[in-house]
């Protein structure tokens, strides 16, 4: 549960689940193969593929201190057709 922060939700992605894809941010030091054998073992589904990308950190502050939000990792995850995760609770 720690290689996956949360889900995203953006236009593009919200595009992207009609073709069965889902993005993630995950931990910057995980790989595909992590990040795909925890998907399919906490959702219960089958992937075909992952893209993932490195998005830069943010620059931050405006008085003396100024600094870098930290660097993330965003993974689009493609499902075989019949699976879907629930990003939304019932609750």
């Amino acid at each position: 549960m720690d290689q996956v922060r949360y889900p995203i939700l953006t236009e593009k992605t919200i595009r992207l689940l009609e073709k069965n894809q889902y993005s993630f941010d995950v931990n910057v030091g995980s790989n595909k193969t992590e990040i795909k054998k925890w998907i399919e073992l906490f959702f219960g589904v089958e992937i075909i593929a992952i893209n993932s990308h490195r998005l830069p950190g943010k620059r931050g502050g405006m008085d003396r201190t100024s600094g870098r939000t930290d660097r993330y990792k965003r993974v689009i995850v493609r499902l075989k057709p019949g699976y879907s995760i629930p990003l939304f609770s019932d609750k």
